[in-house]
């Protein structure tokens, strides 16, 4: 792939050919909260700091920990490094290009050059020695700005989808009651008058998920405490349900609808009582379910525990109300995370397409 006005070969060189290779001086305690210039660690989070390691254009890239070959960036101006992040400066090619080059072919490169199956560290030469396919400038330059455009949507999506994250939160807040016989702060015009305290337990019955290996491929889901997992041809419950984690991940409830499998990691809920499916998810998703952890280790819930929790619940006409309200809003969400995702793709292909 390649914009219409350019031809000839490509050159070819190493990294080390093309910019300096250094690593920064500083430490993780050296940051502060409210410091003055961006602080760049081994991680994809930016800290403070008061004080610069450099001033310039420069691509950097975490040094060891969980972030080798995942975490980049490209920056100008005074910042600060820390000791285990590569700064890649001076360059004799687009600093931009080369930043996009860099970051879509280095993990690969780690990968390679490692013996384990996780990298930890990125050794100076991976950097150096590294092979670059470079056109002529102009060309470098055109590549850079349209990959500088589709990441300058990416960030604009990131932030819408933020906004309707922290919209939804706010009115989850506001919505819904914590104590017994209490109003909520935010309320539809025409309802009136306190919710109804009850127990979890009186609402609805809590069922176990189980294993699924003896079953064979189907098309019905099945979901464990991080989502969907696989598809088999038998159904735990059918209907719609919310689901709270057994073990491990117990504060990420999930809404399902229609035939479904979980594991035993797992809760599902049926046989709802005086309260809609939708709603009892928002109920959910309000409560702190980490400060009912029952385990010391890997956080844990029971049955008992769950069933117990008190829970305040209005009329139906505005259960469903206040549910419909928020799914809209929770549909939006996902609807700006698909077009954020093809974003994504988008950029995914054009780095294989337009680098030699």
């Amino acid at each position: 792939m390649r914009f219409p006005e350019f031809q000839g070969e490509w050159g070819k060189t190493m990294f080390d050919k093309i910019c300096t290779i250094t690593t920064g001086n500083k430490n993780t305690q050296d940051k502060i909260e409210d410091g003055i210039y961006p602080f760049y660690v081994r991680s994809s989070i930016i800290e403070r700091i008061n004080s610069y390691t450099f001033d310039g254009e420069a691509v950097l890239t975490a040094g060891d920990g969980v972030g080798v070959g995942k975490v980049f960036h490209y920056v100008k101006g005074k910042i600060g490094v820390h000791q285990r992040v590569y700064i890649l400066s001076n360059f004799k090619c687009d600093g931009k290009f080369s930043y996009y080059y860099f970051s879509s072919r280095f993990y690969n490169r780690v990968r390679k050059m490692s013996a384990k199956n996780s990298v930890d560290s990125v050794r100076h030469d991976m950097i150096a020695k590294m092979s670059i396919m470079h056109p002529e400038r102009k060309e470098q330059q055109k590549i850079a700005a349209f990959l500088s455009l589709i990441d300058e949507r990416i960030q604009t999506q990131n932030k819408i989808i933020e906004k309707y994250e922290s919209l939804i939160r706010g009115l989850n807040n506001s919505m819904f009651c914590q104590n017994k016989n209490a109003i909520p702060k935010l309320r539809f015009p025409g309802f009136l008058g306190n919710w109804n305290d009850t127990i979890i337990g009186k609402m609805l019955k809590i069922g176990n998920g189980r294993d699924y290996k003896h079953l064979n491929k189907g098309t019905v889901p099945v979901f464990g405490t991080g989502g969907y997992m696989t598809s088999v041809d038998d159904y735990l419950h059918e209907g719609d349900s919310v689901c709270i984690g057994r073990k491990g991940t117990i504060n990420s409830p999930i809404f399902l609808s229609g035939k479904f499998w979980t594991v035993d990691t797992l809760f599902y809920t049926h046989s709802f009582k005086n309260v809609l499916p939708r709603f009892c998810f928002y109920v959910f998703n309000h409560i702190n379910w980490l400060k009912y952890n029952e385990a010391s280790g890997v956080p844990s819930l029971s049955k008992t525990t769950i069933e117990s929790i008190h829970v305040s619940t209005p009329s139906f006409y505005e259960q469903e109300k206040i549910a419909k309200f928020l799914t809209f809003i929770s549909d939006k969400i996902e609807m700006e995370k698909s077009v954020l995702l093809s974003y994504q793709k988008q950029k995914n292909y054009l780095l294989r397409n337009l680098f030699v």
